[in-house]
């Protein structure tokens, strides 16, 4: 059962308290569960990350804060560097500038802060060579191939 309450604060935005859905669009193998996400404010999520991860690199509408619970997630960056992350009481942290893409080694899951969202946020497929800026609602805003 999902809640979603409209708020006037901003055109189109919401507050969700107890939903389920797809984190990062209908490619992706996680799963978020929202204690509550205010997008101008501030969300608390449990993902679950499936085994693998989706094809695109991406940026992100919000920094965060996360700790990895249970599993192992590989981070790889477009410059080449690769993190590898483990359960820990140390955080990770994720910036809107962070472009990466996530593989998660079997199950793994996260509990995620994240703060209030930007307009935009990028993606790069790097089979294609598309480029696309989304905003609210993975609407594409912007898209090239480079």
């Amino acid at each position: 059962m999902s809640v979603q309450v409209p708020l006037d604060f901003r055109k189109g935005n919401s507050m969700k308290l107890f939903s389920r859905g797809k984190d990062g669009g209908p490619d992706s193998c996680v799963t978020g569960y929202w204690l509550v996400e205010i997008k101008f404010f501030f969300s608390i999520a449990l993902l679950r990350f499936g085994n693998g991860s989706r094809e695109s690199f991406h940026s992100h509408a919000f920094n965060a804060i996360s700790w990895l619970l249970r599993g192992k997630l590989r981070e790889q960056h477009t410059n080449g560097h690769t993190d590898n992350h483990k359960p820990s009481i140390v955080p990770i942290v994720t910036r809107r500038s962070t472009f990466h893409r996530v593989f998660s080694e079997g199950v793994s899951w996260v509990l995620t802060f994240r703060g209030p969202w930007s307009r935009t946020w990028r993606e790069h497929n790097p089979s294609t060579g598309i480029d696309t800026v989304l905003a609210n609602g993975r609407k594409v805003v912007d898209s090239s191939v480079h």
